[in-house]
């Protein structure tokens, strides 16, 4: 019998973690992690969320670092061309560290939009526009009071990136795509990709939202409405940049990450598509929302903790070779995993999508899909 934590609240009460390790799976926070984890002694068996140092890719100015670190690394060791793979990121700079480069940034490129935000929050929170320097000036202040002034408070980081503004909109409407990922570890790197619907964050607080309705598509919805308008290349190209993106993400923070059996991550990768169907990433999320606003939503995200759990494999039902497991798609392991011939058929148009073993937009009986898998590991067990 598996014996699963989930609540947060956990961290104020004795549950055994350290003694007799009559748990299996802990749904933990990230304060409660760092606060305990050093500490505590996990058996084989135990999963927990979240690796120690999940933030090098989480906290903005920190993906950004090491998005820039894996690009120079790319480009010294593989040429300029291949960094431009790493082109899906607006140029941006850390606040105050940086302010003197981004000056000069800003000065070459008069009459832009910028965008300020807090390092460490998110959903929208401390976010403002802005496209003159004055319109920092407060901030800058804060910053360049003399270091003996021992009552001023430690500014806080922010990133400041150029705004992109020709978004795609439907029906006049800007939106961004919310894509799990889940990563069960960094060495050897193996990650698998699940789907959800446009992010609610930001529409939810316009004067026509309907919480009933909600505003939300899924992605197969998604999928179908631009290749009705733009057709399935343009869609693939799409796709395959979002596939990238997730990569190139996981790649820089790969060396970093302090790996453990025990951990697994499930990060909320936030991409905005341009006018020109250009995907953009706009951040990456160490503890995205789970709570559901609608029934549909409620049902995709309830089968995606189940299948998250499916994937961890807590009882030892499966293979271990799986490519898909519920709606979660194995898209790396330890280098790049390629669909089996035949199995790639997007019912948005009925033709193969890609080579990766992506189903990203595709329709999927996800119910279906795990009896047989189940069925497929029972059989190969028994032989």
């Amino acid at each position: 019998m598996l014996t699963l934590f989930i609540d947060p609240l956990l961290k104020n009460c004795p549950c055994g973690f350290d003694s007799d390790g009559d748990w299996d799976f802990y749904w933990c926070d990230r304060e409660w992690l760092h606060q305990n984890y050093d500490t505590m002694f996990l058996h084989e068996h135990q999963k927990i969320l979240h690796f120690r140092n999940h933030y090098e890719l989480t906290r903005k100015n920190l993906m950004v670092k090491n998005l820039k670190r894996l690009k120079k690394q790319t480009e010294r060791e593989q040429g300029k061309s291949e960094g431009l793979s790493f082109d899906f990121h607006p140029t941006t700079y850390e606040l105050p560290s940086e302010y003197h480069i981004f000056v000069e940034e800003f000065k070459r490129n008069p009459g832009i939009t910028w965008i300020m935000k807090p390092a460490a929050k998110s959903q929208g929170k401390g976010i403002f526009l802005f496209r003159r320097l004055k319109d920092i000036t407060d901030w800058k202040k804060g910053e360049y009071q003399p270091l003996t002034d021992t009552t001023r408070e430690v500014p806080e980081t922010y990133v400041v990136q150029r705004y992109i503004e020709n978004p795609y909109l439907i029906g006049g409407r800007k939106f961004d795509i919310r894509i799990y990922v889940l990563v069960v570890s960094y060495n050897p790197l193996k990650r698998l990709l699940d789907v959800h619907l446009t992010n609610v964050s930001v529409q939810k607080n316009a004067p026509d939202y309907d919480p009933e309705k909600g505003c939300k598509w899924s992605t197969l919805r998604l999928r179908q409405y631009l290749s009705a308008k733009h057709g399935s290349e343009a869609v693939k190209k799409i796709f395959k940049g979002i596939d990238n993106i997730i990569t190139k993400g996981l790649q820089s923070v790969q060396k970093i990450i302090i790996n453990d059996k025990h951990c697994f991550e499930m990060y909320g990768y936030d991409i905005l598509l341009d006018s020109d169907l250009k995907p953009w990433l706009i951040e990456i999320n160490a503890s995205p929302s789970l709570t559901a606003s609608g029934k549909e939503d409620y049902e995709l995200k309830f089968g995606l903790l189940n299948d998250l759990l499916n994937v961890l494999d807590l009882e030892n039902r499966l293979t271990g070779k799986e490519k898909r497991i519920g709606g979660w798609d194995l898209l790396w392991d330890d280098g790049p995993v390629l669909a089996d011939d035949g199995n790639m058929e997007c019912t948005t148009n009925g033709t193969s999508v890609t080579t990766a073993n992506s189903f990203l937009g595709c329709h999927n009986d996800r119910k279906r899909q795990l009896r047989e898998i189940y069925t497929a590991a029972q059989a190969i067990k028994k032989t």
